[in-house]
């Protein structure tokens, strides 16, 4: 079995190496302050000999960091279930992630990638969590970790990225300022990048998430999803989602792939307008409480769209008043409580739920702890 990286968009195929991001055909297309062009996938030629659980992966075993990465519950919310009429109803809980979020899953394959090639620092941009994730799956494989995090990233992240004992950076500006500063310094250093969508890998590691969903659904007996709500910013976690339904199929386990509801904040909605309009317009500036999800530019936006284009995904905008109603909807209706940006896949649910048969099986991705940012949960309680 070999593996090796594909431009989706031009066919080209590369080998694996540290220093390869993206197409060298389609990257140079890239227009200011439009998302990248040439966004790699992983992809493998041959027989994949795994079980029927198992997820083909571009590194071994032998190098996955020593920290218990994925396998996160299926929860089936009882209550929500009554209230809402959808009995097939599910959440799929990445707050549990040793970080408290779905990024370190992308974190643990690019770690394990470092730890093969022998690579000891790796640098990335993030509003929070994947810096947070990175910095703590790196303090587990033993890794340098220098994450660029915008000024007005939450508290708890900050020092979440510190106590991991990574390098820390401040950045006074938004996200995109920090992905290009980031990209700056492994230019400089010859750091390995784990920057979201620039590095294939971290689209990669998160297709885990399609695999345990569709095995766990089995386990209980219920049938493969209709729709899987997403929350979204830069489109990582969306096409990672997509990836893994993809190999599903290739691999025979799942018949198609389900329908990918794309969640927005209204504040923060590039992949979703996009979508409508056929194509990406200027930049607008982002201003949501959903920080994890707050980008101008989404650097993923262009295979996203390609994604969500192909398989009839749709996208569903959600206002701020919306997202915290439902994180309280989560918090006291099951026990869960998630940080705005994932909650935002719970209010695309209660949005567009009138839309949907009652009898579908329908999948909510809930990514990160409402820990990570106890201010905005207060704000949505009236607590100053």
């Amino acid at each position: 079995m070999r593996w090796f990286y594909r431009c989706p968009t031009c066919g080209a195929e590369y080998e694996m190496e540290p220093d390869r991001y993206l197409c060298s055909s389609c990257a140079p297309k890239t227009l200011p302050d439009r998302p990248l062009e040439g966004v790699l996938e992983c992809a493998w030629a041959g027989v994949w000999e795994g079980d029927s659980r198992s997820v083909p992966l571009p590194v071994e075993p032998e190098w996955f960091p020593p920290v218990p990465v994925g396998d996160t519950p299926l929860w089936a919310p009882e209550r929500l279930r009554a209230d809402t009429g959808f009995k097939g109803l599910w959440i799929k809980d990445d707050t549990c992630q040793p970080t408290g979020s779905f990024k370190d899953r992308a974190s643990f394959l690019v770690a394990a990638y470092a730890r093969k090639k022998g690579i000891r620092e790796i640098a990335l941009a993030s509003t929070g969590n994947a810096a947070s994730s990175m910095a703590g799956i790196g303090a587990a494989a033993g890794l340098k970790i220098t994450v660029f995090l915008p000024k007005a990233a939450p508290v708890a992240k900050r020092i979440q990225v510190l106590q991991y004992g990574a390098e820390l950076k401040t950045v006074d500006g938004t996200y995109d300022k920090a992905f290009d500063e980031s990209l700056a310094y492994t230019k400089a250093t010859g750091t390995l990048s784990r920057n979201t969508a620039y590095n294939p890998l971290t689209i990669e590691g998160k297709k885990t998430v399609s695999f345990e969903i569709l095995s766990d659904l089995a386990a209980r007996g219920a049938p493969a999803p209709d729709h899987v709500f997403v929350p979204v910013g830069d489109g990582v976690i969306l096409a990672g989602v997509y990836k893994g339904f993809e190999d599903l199929v290739r691999l025979g386990r799942l018949s198609k792939v389900p329908v990918v509801w794309a969640c927005q904040a209204k504040g923060s909605s590039a992949i979703a307008r996009a979508l409508s309009a056929g194509g990406f317009g200027d930049p607008e500036p982002s201003a949501t409480i959903a920080d994890s999800i707050s980008v101008d530019v989404p650097r993923n936006g262009t295979l996203a769209l390609a994604k969500l284009t192909k398989y009839g995904g749709r996208a569903v905008v959600v206002t701020d008043e919306e997202i915290l109603s439902a994180q309280r909807t989560l918090a006291s209706g099951t026990g869960l409580f998630a940080e705005p940006s994932s909650s935002a896949a719970a209010a695309g649910f209660l949005k567009v739920k009138g839309e949907l048969d009652p009898s579908s099986t329908v999948v909510l991705l809930v990514t990160g702890s409402g820990l990570k940012d106890v201010k905005s949960a207060a704000h949505g309680l009236g607590i100053s």
